[in-house]
């Protein structure tokens, strides 16, 4: 691990002896004033990105020193009470900020869902609306040539070539969209379908192995091929990888998803240290897996690839009852 800078350590010791002073002053006064102060410490100690338990231990440690210096048996148990109601208000910063996260992901998740129903109606309408009005020019095409003469046909015929293709393609757009697998048979087989396209298009070796035999919630299984569909195009655009392995596996109720390659990388920290450095898509990576109550860890470093691993917890009662495909 690491060493603390001696300036971190200067911090460290800053606060906690400002969270030992304050306490005592609140002991032994039990004012509103001093419990506005201990709010503004919370306030200071989340935007310092302390966590609960290192909060936890300032406290503790202060209440021990003030504990050691009290021997009257009903004094000591007044301490412990007011103590608790000023770790109470420094912690209230805290409770405020997870309730903002939460109604954030709340509404992160409904803009996804929104998001992914007109991605749906899009893909439905490119695969089945476009699709007819090809099949219609298709046969008022075939018609027309009946009669040409022979030179012109051979120049129809190579027409007719190309409306297939972008037959072709518009099907393979609609369903790279939306494709109707993930629907009715879930993640995996969608990600092996994806697999399989990029692989053929790109000209690179995608492999996917996959030991998890249950379905997820809707909204996990479409965030969960979302990610691996915009670490894929990345891969693709940027990595000048030769493999890449797409792996899933659960344990208990956590369900891992990792996609890594052997291509160019990047410096993982300095990007994420560098919030304006980030691509829209790294952005909308962590979003999703946030909605759905994910974390996504990204490793890379010069010239060793890059790995994301998703990690989420899924509780049995609320996963699909239909089973995956492997």
């Amino acid at each position: 691990m690491k060493p603390a800078s001696p300036r971190k350590r200067k911090e460290k010791a800053s606060f906690e002896s400002a969270y030992e002073t304050l306490l005592t002053k609140y002991v032994n006064h039990d004012n509103e004033a001093t419990l506005r102060q201990a709010y503004e410490l919370g306030r200071k100690a989340l935007i310092g990105r302390k966590s609960l338990m290192e909060l936890a231990c300032i406290h503790h440690k202060a209440l021990e020193g003030l504990m050691r210096v009290e021997r009257d048996e009903r004094r000591r148990r007044t301490v412990l009470r007011v103590s608790s109601n000023f770790l109470a208000e420094c912690l209230s910063p805290y409770e405020m900020a997870h309730r903002g996260f939460q109604d954030a992901v709340t509404a992160l998740r409904g803009l996804n869902e929104t998001l992914e129903e007109e991605i749906k109606r899009i893909a439905y309408a490119v695969h089945d609306e476009a699709g007819q009005l090809l099949v219609a020019v298709n046969l008022a095409f075939a018609d027309l040539t009946l009669k040409l003469g022979q030179p012109e046909q051979e120049q129809a015929k190579h027409i007719t070539d190309l409306l297939k293709e972008v037959e072709n393609q518009l099907r393979r757009f609609s369903h790279e969209l939306r494709p109707t697998i993930l629907d009715d048979l879930g993640w995996i087989p969608a990600i092996q379908f994806l697999a399989e396209g990029i692989s053929k298009r790109a000209k690179l070796a995608i492999h996917v192995r996959s030991s998890v035999s249950h379905r997820l919630p809707s909204s996990t299984e479409t965030a969960l091929y979302r990610v691996v569909q915009e670490a894929l195009t990345n891969t693709v655009k940027h990595a000048n990888a030769r493999n890449v392995w797409i792996e899933a596996w659960s344990e208990k109720s956590v369900v891992f998803c990792s996609v890594r390659d052997d291509g160019a990388g990047f410096e993982a920290d300095r990007v994420s240290a560098a919030p304006k450095r980030k691509g829209l898509g790294m952005i909308a990576m962590h979003e999703r897996v946030s909605a759905i109550g994910g974390t996504l860890r990204i490793e890379s470093g010069p010239r060793k690839g890059t790995e994301l691993l998703i990690q989420v917890s899924v509780e049995e009662g609320h996963a699909n009852s239909r089973s995956a495909g492997r």
